[in-house]
């Protein structure tokens, strides 16, 4: 199986489906480890270039390693580019109330919303990245081949401009939309691991390589991972690359 085959792969079942707002698409799946706990917590955000035609069943399956390796899981949904009130800054902003409900879900789940990381892929790994401008208190952000620059998203037409539909238009006509959405123009102080495949046809390698060189140079705490491997791998537990990430999440939320 190709690890692209895990977008139409059904994942294991979560233990809960959690409602955060009032739309349809404002839920999460809850997926605990065994054990007593309180268990360390990982948001995790599905990616699909921010359309509505992805949704959050490819990442359960990341959840579900994820959650025998330790470590609680809620993937989230959210509105996205083709829903109503999806985009810049309705998709953002729903991760934002899904991150806002933890310490609730703590009291009636074995998690722990102290010891907190967000994880993204790809479209996700820009919400991720984001999460940690916005959220300073997170233990960091694992982004795995992250839309970690929005003007570059523009620069390379990715998607056939996904960036224009999610932020409404191009950096010439709305410059401070990108400015105010996009990870690399921002300052982010919790510890940032990008995991990124060196044959990824979807989103290049050398956007990462650009993005962390630029937090570099901005004293931030920031780590390159490459891998061998293409866009849909670091997601794949399957694959040979999913060690890598496990051990990032697991060092990212260790006591």
């Amino acid at each position: 199986m190709s690890s692209e085959d895990i977008l139409s792969q059904s994942p294991p079942p979560a233990d809960a489906r959690i409602s955060y707002g009032s739309d349809p698409n404002q839920f999460g799946d809850l997926r605990v480890p065994n054990g007593r706990g309180p268990h360390p917590l990982a948001l995790v955000i599905h990616g699909g270039f921010w359309r509505a035609k992805y949704d959050l069943g490819h990442a359960g399956h990341m959840c579900a390693a994820l959650a025998r390796a330790g470590i609680a899981t809620l993937n989230v949904e959210f509105r996205r580019v083709g829903n109503a009130g999806g985009g810049w800054p309705g998709s953002f902003r729903d991760i934002q109330a899904a991150y806002g409900c933890l310490p609730t879900l703590a009291k009636q789940y074995p998690v722990d919303a102290t010891r907190v990381t967000v994880v993204g892929h790809s479209a996700g790994g820009h919400l991720a990245l984001m999460s940690a401008v916005h959220q300073p208190s997170l233990r960091g952000v694992l982004a795995l081949a992250p839309v970690s620059d929005l003007r570059k998203a523009w620069e390379l037409h990715l998607s056939n401009d996904a960036v224009v539909e999610f932020l409404g238009e191009t950096p010439s006509h709305v410059p401070d939309r990108y400015a105010e959405a996009s990870p690399a123009e921002l300052s982010i102080r919790s510890p940032q691991v990008i995991i990124h495949g060196t044959h990824d046809d979807t989103v290049p390698v050398e956007m990462s390589r650009s993005y962390v060189e630029t937090k570099r140079k901005r004293n931030e705490n920031v780590r390159l991972i490459e891998l061998d491997c293409g866009h849909f791998e670091p997601i794949d537990p399957s694959s040979s690359s999913w060690p890598a990430v496990q051990q990032a999440a697991l060092e990212l939320l260790k006591p």
